[in-house]
């Protein structure tokens, strides 16, 4: 599914998206989280991974 059909079924924009896929944004609302897996038919642990340190300790 290309990016701009994705963001305009979960309700956000195209710019947003591509920084969530990107990596570029430090937090997500679940609310966003959930429509995004509602619209790929998947749970979050199928589209988020874990890269550790992520409180710098």
């Amino acid at each position: 599914m290309p990016l701009n059909e994705l963001a305009e079924r979960v309700g956000i924009t195209n710019a947003n998206l591509s920084n969530i896929k990107t990596g570029k944004i430090s937090a997500i609302r679940f609310s966003t989280l959930e429509k995004i897996c509602e619209v790929l038919e998947c749970q979050p642990g199928d589209i988020l991974e874990y890269q550790g340190d992520f409180f710098g300790n």
